[in-house]
């Protein structure tokens, strides 16, 4: 490697993607096709960035394999600031393990993070926490070890672990602090707003209030049955009975939180649950079976009981949690709130649906003003600026399994 590329180099591990393009803009070579790319990532010019990158691997060739896995990683890392998470893993995992084998460490490991962090974005978040535990952050430079924290911190913010989260991001304002990157610094920063931000609504008897993560993990931790319309499911007594995929008994469970410790009728609750008018006595039956699964699944949780006029739901204490805004596309806002440009094909990935579902939404939500596209056919992407006021940390999906 000739003295030019060695100070590009440097430039751009210091954060000074400019200083690295005064070196080497006007080389075509493999290595400097490399670095450019890599500076125009840092710079925020993506698209250009995947050009370089690619006729560098392009360049490299066979012949060079591990320049080419380092290149290969480089375009990971920008597809995932692209958010394009259909970018293919096996590729990213084939050049991790070369630079293994190779003994490049460091780079290796800047793979294995991307591979979390992608994880982190679609929910899995049982994978990413494996992924990372196998990771030893302390011989790293400081630069790799902030990006450890981070995705420790996400992975803790995702499980409502608040005071992980925050120690974890203690560690990473550190090695931040140590590296010397601002662009780094400004990362944590903002992960660490998360933490002073209301995160979701608490109703308890009617009456409201904000709450921040740390409020959410301690009202987990209580003795209070938590109907959590953020999860969809019910916590108590340190259990969670999932019903994402059973609405109709969730949407019964929340009716009765809602009125607790009064009843609901039988009418309001045919009508809100199965939108239906009471009229014959099928609804009534149908309302007793559903009524029946429910009790059957929050055992031994809590029991709902038959009034005159309806059901109502028995525990010492029970809390509503819902959403900070409710809207019936929170989970593809909150996904947007990034500030990150989207394609709906990545949208689709990270919430576990179809693309045309998505596309559908999104056009929704553009003709309300509440995103804006760019960019034609494949290259469209959707963003919309973090919403004021409250974070969307608890609107993110998780796989049904994650809590």
């Amino acid at each position: 490697m000739d003295s030019l590329i060695t100070a590009a180099s440097r430039a751009l591990a210091a954060g000074d993607p400019l200083a690295a393009l005064n070196i080497v803009a006007l080389r075509e070579d493999p290595p400097a096709l490399a670095l450019r790319g890599i500076a125009m990532a840092q710079l925020g010019d993506l698209p250009r960035a995947k050009a370089l990158l690619q006729r560098a691997v392009k360049a490299f060739g066979r012949n060079e394999p591990l320049s080419r896995a380092r290149c290969l990683v480089a375009e990971a890392e920008v597809a995932l600031a692209a958010r394009d998470l259909g970018w293919p893993v096996k590729v990213l995992e084939a050049a991790r393990r070369l630079l293994e084998d190779h003994g490049d460490r460091l780079n290796a490991a800047h793979a294995r993070y991307l591979q979390i962090r992608r994880l982190l974005l679609i929910g899995e978040l049982d994978d990413a926490e494996r992924l990372l535990a196998e990771q030893d952050p302390a011989p790293l430079p400081p630069a790799l070890r902030a990006a450890h924290a981070l995705v420790a911190a996400g992975i803790a913010l995702r499980r409502v672990q608040a005071h992980r989260a925050q120690a974890a991001l203690v560690r990473a304002q550190h090695a931040a602090r140590e590296a010397g990157i601002e662009a780094l610094s400004v990362e944590v920063e903002h992960a660490a707003q998360i933490l002073e931000a209301p995160v979701a609504r608490l109703i308890i008897s009617g009456k409201e209030q904000p709450l921040k993560l740390a409020e959410v993990e301690t009202l987990f931790a209580s003795k209070a049955l938590v109907i959590d319309a953020c999860r969809y499911s019910v916590r108590g007594a340190g259990m969670t009975v999932a019903l994402a995929t059973r609405p109709v008994l969730f949407h019964l469970a929340r009716l009765l939180a809602e009125a607790w410790p009064g009843d609901v009728s039988r009418e309001a609750l045919i009508a809100k649950a199965f939108r239906l008018q009471l009229s014959d006595e099928s609804h009534r039956a149908r309302l007793r079976v559903e009524i029946g699964r429910l009790r059957s699944a929050l055992q031994p949780l809590a029991n709902i009981r038959a009034t005159p006029r309806g059901f109502t739901l028995v525990a010492e204490e029970v809390a509503l949690l819902t959403l900070p805004v409710e809207d019936k596309h929170a989970a593809l806002l909150a996904l947007l709130a990034d500030g990150e440009a989207w394609s709906s094909s990545a949208l689709a990935l990270a919430l576990g649906s179809s693309q045309r579902q998505v596309q559908r939404a999104l056009e929704t939500l553009a003709s309300e003003n509440k995103i804006q596209s760019f960019g034609l056919g494949r290259s469209r992407r959707w963003m919309t600026p973090p919403v004021p006021g409250f974070a969307t940390i608890l609107l993110l999906p998780v796989s049904l399994g994650n809590g």
